[in-house]
């Protein structure tokens, strides 16, 4: 896994930046939408971010980074809400603890129209807020 990270990080330096979405998210308002609207999570959460969030004390710091970064993946291929499924972009922890972005369906379509190659993503949060920010390159 090391080496493949290495050459994902090494082919993306010297490519070309195609676009970037970044994304800030209340987490309070994730925390209620989680207890109230259980349908929620599972519309927008795929069973492996499920599992990996529910497995927190509290898990509404990494739903609101992992719901930021889909908000990011779609900003960065330049499409609204509906324009891609939130199931489209999956946010996986590798095992050196850095989150990679996994796209597919409608998003993987429309990243090959734009020629996207690869996918950085980045995740913080604070107390309040959680960030994340999705570069693609060639």
């Amino acid at each position: 896994m090391d080496a493949e990270l290495s050459n994902l990080a090494a082919a993306a330096a010297g490519a070309p930046v195609i676009s970037v979405g970044a994304d800030i998210v209340d987490i309070a308002r994730i925390r209620r939408i989680v207890v109230d609207r259980p349908a929620f999570v599972a519309r927008v959460f795929t069973e492996r971010e499920r599992r990996y969030c529910e497995s927190a004390i509290d898990s509404a710091e990494r739903f609101a980074a992992r719901f930021a970064a889909k908000e990011a993946g779609l900003k960065a291929l330049g499409v609204g809400l509906g324009g891609a499924d939130f199931h489209d972009f999956e946010v996986i922890k590798l095992e050196t603890g850095e989150p990679q972005l996994v796209v597919g369906g409608r998003a993987k379509a429309r990243a090959s129209e734009l020629g996207i190659g690869h996918w950085l993503i980045t995740l913080s949060h604070s107390d309040l807020s959680a960030f994340a920010v999705v570069l693609t390159t060639r």
